[in-house]
């Protein structure tokens, strides 16, 4: 059976709320006045959710974050600083032949209030026009084409070509939230945050597979703003900071941080990776990052299991090949011990629940999915660096 995706505001609840009969429970985003606050998973009964329980289980759901932000508007104080003027932003978004995912995004795009910022759509090596066709539709677009393939390349593509401070990442399979752009801009008031990152919810969980993915392998980082600073965290352990997925960063970081590594994301032999090393060398170089859940988004996961299996492998090399490229060219020597302690207590424990089918585990073949990709990723690093050098080659030599 289905899950439903519902967001609800608390101080307008509907005495009872129907859903379709196929959908046997609904993951409730909870908010107040618009801030996400928690959520809940409850049953459906006949298509039904009601009684007069709702409300005080979503209260309970969201917890402490309910009653720190009641705190919050009585004294009119705001975590992130003083309200100033809203800065101009570049919103981008790269895609590869997905016309129909892009069009929602793109739709979502629409949904923003304008603040004068630009949008940009990066076709990443198109096989067809598909994509430059559906952009003509959206006169506020501006398609670009790169042809070095992989998201970074589109990414890097997507700095140069900015033209506002402030550059706003979304991918082709992911929906913004109407305030997202703007939640993402009221963090960088402090000077040494140079990235902020935000909520992923579920667009859609139709499927086992997406069910799985929920439950294993999230966006979401939670409903409380964090804010990551090397002094105080491992840099090399940047799960808890967010995905690029939703993201935003400084244009002129890169004077100082750098760009993305092209030998790393999708579309390369290391598959992934690319947003971690990036966050690892924002938070070594002493700047900050922010996780702010009011930056929603919402993401269409992969909906048959063979894709989620792919994911999950390509998870676990990415993983590997940013380990590699930070022991190889930083010269951090704890990596080992890193990825020891990731075998030793999630992956050998998860593997043998499942192998002993205890309740509540992961499917094996999900584990042995990853394992595999982790096998498979220091070596695929040094893949993708060669493999980036002969692209680059073949796209420079078309040029000429």
């Amino acid at each position: 059976m289905a899950t439903a995706i519902l967001d609800l505001e608390l101080s307008e609840l509907p005495p009872e709320i129907r859903v379709e009969e196929r959908y046997s429970k609904a993951l409730i985003l909870i908010r107040l006045d618009g801030k996400p606050l928690g959520q809940a998973l409850l049953p459906v009964v006949g298509g039904r959710i009601g009684g007069d329980q709702l409300q005080e289980t979503l209260r309970n759901a969201a917890g402490d974050n309910l009653w720190k932000s009641w705190l919050y508007d009585i004294l009119e104080w705001d975590e992130r600083g003083p309200v100033e003027a809203m800065p101009l932003a570049t919103v981008a978004v790269s895609t590869r032949d997905r016309p129909e995912d892009l069009r929602r995004t793109l739709e979502a795009f629409m949904r923003l209030p304008d603040d004068g910022q630009e949008y940009l759509v990066i076709d990443n090596c198109p096989a067809t026009d598909a994509t430059k066709e559906l952009v003509k539709n959206y006169p506020k677009v501006r398609y670009v084409r790169e042809d070095v393939p992989g998201s970074s390349a589109a990414r890097n593509r997507a700095l140069r070509e900015a033209k506002h401070e402030f550059v706003a990442f979304t991918d082709d399979d992911a929906a913004p939230d109407p305030n997202w752009l703007r939640s993402l801009l009221r963090n960088f008031t402090d000077p040494r945050v140079i990235c902020v990152t935000g909520l992923v919810m579920p667009l859609e969980l139709e499927t086992e597979a997406q069910e799985w993915f929920e439950c294993y392998s999230p966006h979401g980082r939670g409903f409380e703003r964090r804010i990551f600073d090397g002094a105080h965290c491992n840099p090399l352990i940047v799960y808890p900071v967010g995905v690029s997925a939703n993201m935003a960063l400084r244009k002129s970081s890169i004077d100082f941080i750098g760009l993305f590594d092209e030998a790393l994301g999708a579309g390369t032999p290391a598959v992934g990776g690319e947003d971690c090393e990036l966050f690892a060398r924002i938070l070594r170089s002493g700047y900050r990052i922010v996780y702010d859940p009011r930056a929603l988004s919402w993401h269409r996961h992969r909906r048959t299991w063979e894709e989620l299996q792919k994911i999950l492998q390509g998870y676990g090399i990415a993983v590997y090949a940013f380990w590699t490229r930070i022991f190889v060219v930083n010269r951090e020597f704890s990596v080992p011990l890193l990825a020891w302690g990731w075998l030793r207590y999630k992956q050998i424990p998860e593997l043998f629940a499942s192998l002993r089918k205890q309740p509540g585990c992961i499917p094996s073949n999900l584990l042995l999915a990853q394992l595999r990709g982790c096998c498979f990723g220091p070596m695929a690093y040094f893949s993708s660096r060669k493999w980036l050098q002969e692209v680059k080659g073949e796209v420079n030599r078309f040029e000429i």
